[in-house]
C-alpha cells in the first residue's frame, strides 16, 4: 500500500473515532443534564434555542449533512449553492421538538447512521470536493470533520450558558484553523 494511501485511509479512522468518541460524549452529556438545564436559552441570537433546541439542531444538522455528503460521494455537488443554512435550521428544528429521551435517542440513531455512512467511504474519496453550506466549496474530508466539529462548538455555547444562567451570542463562524488546532491536527 503506497504511503498516500496509508495516510488517507488514517485519516478515514481518524474521522470515524471522532465521530464515535464525540457522539458518545455528546449523548452523555445530554442524558446527564438536570430537568431545569433543557430549558435555559442558549443564544440571544435568532430564535434563542434553548438546550433541548440545541440537541434537536444536532439531529437535523447532521441529517442534512449526511444528504449533502452521500452526494458528493456520488459525485454531485453537495449542498445548493443558494442553501440558506439559518433559515433551514430555523425552520428544521421546531419539527424536532420531542421529549428529551426522544431527543437523545434520535441522536444516537443519527450518529449511527453517520458511522454507517462511512462505511461508504474510501480513502480515495476524502480528497473529492463539493460545496458545503458553512465551508464553501471544500474537501469531503473536512465536510466529515466539520459533523462532529459542529457539536463541539455548540456545546461549549451551552455550557457557558448553563454555568452563567444567561444566553451567550453565538458566532457566526469559528475559523476552521481554530478547530484544528484545538484538535491537534
Amino acid at each position: 500500500m503506497s504511503e498516500a494511501a496509508q495516510n488517507s485511509d488514517a485519516k478515514l479512522a481518524h474521522i470515524r473515532g471522532r465521530l464515535e468518541e464525540e457522539g458518545q460524549k455528546t449523548a452523555a452529556y445530554f442524558e446527564a443534564l438536570a430537568d431545569s438545564d433543557w430549558d435555559q436559552q442558549v443564544y440571544t441570537t435568532g430564535s434563542g434555542w434553548q438546550v433541548s433546541q440545541i440537541l434537536a439542531h444536532f439531529i437535523s444538522a447532521e441529517r442534512a449533512f449526511e444528504h449533502f455528503i452521500r452526494d458528493v460521494l456520488k459525485g454531485g455537488p453537495g449542498a445548493p449553492r443558494d442553501f440558506d443554512i439559518d433559515a433551514f435550521n430555523e425552520s428544521e428544528v421546531p419539527e424536532l421538538a420531542a421529549p428529551t429521551s426522544e431527543l437523545v435517542s434520535a441522536y444516537r440513531a443519527t450518529r449511527l447512521r453517520s458511522l454507517k455512512l462511512l462505511d461508504e467511504v474510501g480513502a480515495n474519496d476524502l480528497r473529492r470536493r463539493g460545496y458545503h453550506p458553512w465551508f464553501g466549496d471544500s474537501q469531503l474530508e473536512d465536510m466529515l470533520k466539520l459533523v462532529y466539529r459542529h457539536n463541539i462548538i455548540h456545546l461549549r455555547d451551552v455550557r457557558r450558558a448553563l454555568k452563567s444562567g444567561k444566553p451567550v451570542l453565538h458566532l457566526e463562524v469559528t475559523p476552521p484553523a481554530a478547530l484544528d488546532a484545538k484538535e491537534g491536527e
